[in-house]
């Protein structure tokens, strides 16, 4: 049976980069702002590139917050990207304070600029990601058919803080700091880096990620 999966369209992503990474390995998906399809799709990827409270803003424009919500206690898989990512998180201090969806406990926070740091804000290029948990702790994630320490492409100024470290998936150094470069909690992995800009490691997290939907 086909798995539908559904990007979602609040005017705030690089959709068709994602949907172009997708029909890369033969998947199809459908971008889309109608909450009857994405009710029922199998699966949802919320991209995201720009400001957090613009997000919010144009969710609630498009009616889009409970169906996401919805979306996530039904327990189907989820996936969010940079901006997607952050979203997901209760509070964003960027440009003031913003409120969140509120699914995953944590706040997102803006990079400090270090007297002995000659890094840029913001964080932009090719960084690695890293599992510092045990060895088999991406086993059954989507990062499982990547190496460890594999560089992905990063833009962005702030990062999410979460409350429980058990849903860190990976982490990333920038401006002598670790942060959180992706999670997994329950029906949801997010990144915030862009597979999609991130070569062929990129493709086999989108790759990995798709074969775990149900």
């Amino acid at each position: 049976m086909k798995k539908k999966i559904t990007i979602l369209d609040y005017n705030m992503g690089n959709l068709y980069s994602v949907k172009n990474a997708f029909l890369s390995f033969g998947v199809e998906t459908k971008i889309s702002s109608n909450s009857k399809e994405i009710k029922e799709s199998g699966a949802l990827i919320i991209p995201g590139v720009g400001a957090f409270g613009e997000a919010v803003d144009n969710l609630k424009k498009r009616d889009l917050i409970n169906p996401i919500i919805d979306f996530y206690n039904t327990g189907k898989p989820i996936m969010g990207i940079c901006l997607g990512l952050q979203l997901l998180f209760e509070s964003s201090e960027e440009f003031g304070y913003n409120k969140g969806l509120g699914i995953i406990k944590g706040d997102v926070l803006k990079f400090k600029r270090t007297t002995n740091s000659n890094q840029k804000i913001p964080h932009m290029g090719w960084n690695k990601v890293v599992n510092d948990q045990k060895e088999n702790f991406w086993e059954k994630s989507p990062l499982n058919d990547i190496p460890n320490e594999a560089f992905m492409y990063f833009v962005h100024s702030y990062y999410v803080k979460p409350v429980d470290d058990d849903v860190v998936l990976s982490t990333t150094e920038y401006l002598g700091n670790k942060f959180c470069s992706s999670i997994k909690f329950k029906n949801v992995f997010a990144c915030q880096f862009h597979p999609e800009k991130s070569g062929k490691d990129g493709i086999n997290i989108f790759k990995k990620w798709y074969d775990l939907i149900p």
